[in-house]
């Protein structure tokens, strides 16, 4: 496939985790961990960072970090930045792999940028996997989207969509057999002419109303790909319980 780039976005600030890169995992930083998936999937690996001290745990690796401002309110700002201040073509792709999944299959990695190449429709691509029960559809922290007939995002929301009429008027109704509930897994590739659009956009109301900066997206206009996968990777670390259960991970591998 064509050339991409993976930009690690990694701020050191986090209301439950301050830190958070440079927490340690298997006698390492997780932003180590990151970077090694990454040098696995291939591609040339940046990591966006608003502080030096991740700068100096990743040095030693074959990416390279830049500095970025420390007021961006997402990771696809703090991405859009490097775009510009590396000066990257218009058509160059982007993985934005987030700095706090240090389990990403580098095979994800791989298939998000070059189903973003395949294809001229959208400039946004992302995954998604199956839902199995009823209780992650009804899971606000499970972002469920739903797909037009070629594969591109209608919307996406924290609420059960859609809502199966005939079936979850009654407690304990199954899901449909004949309907593939679909969560969005938080992986994108863009390309930097998208980035740079979107660096201009002002945050909209339905973006806020369920806080899904994705929905941003579709507001504007752009299309996103969303390509289903049968297996979800590991979640990444938004939690102590979750920096528990990601070290258990490493450390019997």
């Amino acid at each position: 496939m064509a050339s991409f780039n993976i930009v690690i976005p990694a701020r050191y600030g986090s209301s439950r985790l301050p830190g958070k890169p440079l927490l340690e995992l298997a006698g390492r930083p997780m932003i180590v961990h990151v970077c090694e998936r990454a040098l696995e999937a291939g591609g040339k690996v940046f990591v966006a960072t608003d502080d030096q001290r991740i700068c100096d745990a990743v040095s030693h690796l074959p990416v390279r970090a830049v500095i970025t401002r420390k007021d961006h309110a997402n990771g696809s700002q703090r991405i859009a930045e490097v775009v510009d201040r590396l000066g990257w073509s218009d058509d160059e792709i982007i993985v934005n792999l987030q700095g706090d999944e240090p389990l990403m299959r580098p095979s994800l990695v791989r298939h998000v940028a070059a189903a973003l190449v395949d294809q001229s429709v959208a400039q946004v691509a992302t995954l998604a996997v199956p839902i199995q029960s009823r209780a992650e559809v009804f899971d606000p922290n499970a972002v469920k989207v739903v797909l037009d007939r070629n594969g591109y995002a209608l919307y996406f929301s924290r609420a059960p969509i859609p809502w199966h009429r005939a079936g979850f008027v009654e407690a304990g109704a199954l899901l449909p057999d004949n309907f593939p509930y679909l969560r969005h897994i938080g992986i994108y590739a863009y390309s930097a002419g998208f980035l740079r659009r979107y660096a201009g956009w002002l945050p909209t109301q339905l973006e806020t109303v369920e806080a899904l900066e994705q929905l941003r997206i579709l507001w504007y206009g752009e299309r996103i790909l969303v390509l289903p996968i049968e297996d979800a990777p590991e979640a990444g670390v938004d939690t102590e319980d979750d920096l528990r259960r990601v070290r258990q991970i490493l450390s019997t591998q």
